[in-house]
């Protein structure tokens, strides 16, 4: 297809726009891995895509790359078309899930290699590795193999071989994928702050949605090929614009009702799920009778002993489950209604001698301005 497009060189999109995707689409045989993306990248932003496996993340992370073409659609990085390009041609790096080191060289000469391939001359070279080995704080280990370093080292040492070509795009297919939790934890911290010491523009891949909260400036959340929203991480966990969305992003209690009354600064929804209708502070300016859902996040729950007053929302019911997960308490409770609803509490608000416990009735209350409304 790319000889059907037409000879464009440069765009006139937004100056903050380092890398522009425009209706990018990539079919294999019947199945269309990438519906129509347009997207845009600013320049030294930390960018994810989230996904589950199969939403088309990987494909769109690789179309970037080169190593896949377009069947339609158009790529632009800094302000040059790219579609075109072969990788080899495009100032784009790639760090790939599974690190790709050599394993029979040392972790100078790893960092080192594209370097040489490139021609650049050998004194260059020593000066370029040891300043990326020094920045993911490596150096101190260049005369060693891959095989005696640990899987967070050698992560370190894959974000220098990727940084020392100074890439104008990094780009990163689950970077993290390799490491067990407790290391990995600790390694989204530092390598976002390695990304931001280095100012590359960087676009990640991940199904791990505390990841990319962790590292990502913006995300865009995909499935089945396209983008479904786009934010701050902070916008999109707080204002979901779906139920997949809501759900993906961290949990989320969802509540089903139909709207009853509909004005400019409240809403009332009636739900089979709670005994009195659900008050939502914001009108949405949808029709009466029409289904929707209510999301509200387990952090906004309140577990009360009595009935709380009557300006606040809440459902009556038994505590089912607890979990103590140490700097807080994961509460299920089962409504009358038959719904569980889920509380995050904090440890310090269950010190007190009344904490509710397994059986116990209770009441799960939440405020008007905690829940977001969804369509169906």
């Amino acid at each position: 297809m790319s000889d059907a497009r037409p000879a464009v060189t440069s765009w006139s999109g937004d100056a903050d726009d380092f890398v522009r995707l425009e209706e990018v689409v990539k079919i294999f045989g019947d199945t269309v891995a990438v519906q129509s993306v347009s997207l845009s990248v600013r320049h030294h932003e930390v960018f994810a895509l989230l996904g589950s496996s199969g939403c088309g993340k990987s494909t769109l992370l690789r179309i970037l790359a080169g190593f896949e073409q377009v069947s339609s659609g158009r790529l632009f990085l800094d302000n040059q078309d790219i579609t075109d390009l072969p990788p080899y041609r495009r100032p784009v790096n790639m760090m790939f899930q599974s690190y790709a080191l050599f394993p029979h060289m040392t972790v100078e000469a790893n960092v080192a290699f594209g370097l040489k391939q490139e021609g650049v001359p050998k004194n260059e070279i020593h000066d370029r590795v040891f300043e990326a080995l020094d920045l993911v704080q490596m150096g101190g280990y260049s005369r060693r193999k891959p095989q005696q370093l640990s899987g967070g080292q050698q992560q370190r040492v894959a974000l220098a071989r990727s940084l020392v070509k100074r890439p104008k795009l990094l780009l990163l297919d689950e970077p993290m994928s390799a490491l067990d939790k407790q290391i990995r934890q600790k390694t989204q911290i530092e390598l976002a702050r390695i990304l931001d010491e280095v100012g590359v523009t960087c676009i990640m891949v991940t199904h791990d949605q505390e990841e990319a909260m962790t590292m990502a400036h913006r995300l865009a959340v995909m499935s089945e090929g396209q983008i479904v929203q786009c934010g701050t991480p902070q916008d999109v966990y707080t204002f979901p614009n779906s139920r997949f969305v809501a759900g993906f992003i961290g949990n989320t209690n969802l509540f089903t009702g139909t709207i009853v009354v509909d004005e400019p600064d409240h809403v009332l929804i009636e739900s089979n799920d709670l005994s009195r209708p659900l008050y939502v502070n914001h009108g949405i300016n949808e029709p009466l009778g029409m289904e929707v859902h209510v999301s509200v996040r387990p952090e906004h729950i309140r577990i009360l002993r009595d009935q709380p007053e009557s300006d606040s929302n809440w459902g009556r019911g038994m505590v089912s489950h607890v979990a103590w997960m140490g700097s807080y308490a994961r509460y299920q409770i089962r409504l009358d209604s038959g719904l569980v609803v889920e509380a995050m509490v904090p440890s310090i608000a269950l010190s007190h001698a009344d904490t509710p416990g397994l059986d116990d009735q209770v009441f799960a209350s939440w405020d008007s301005g905690s829940a977001t409304v969804l369509p169906s």
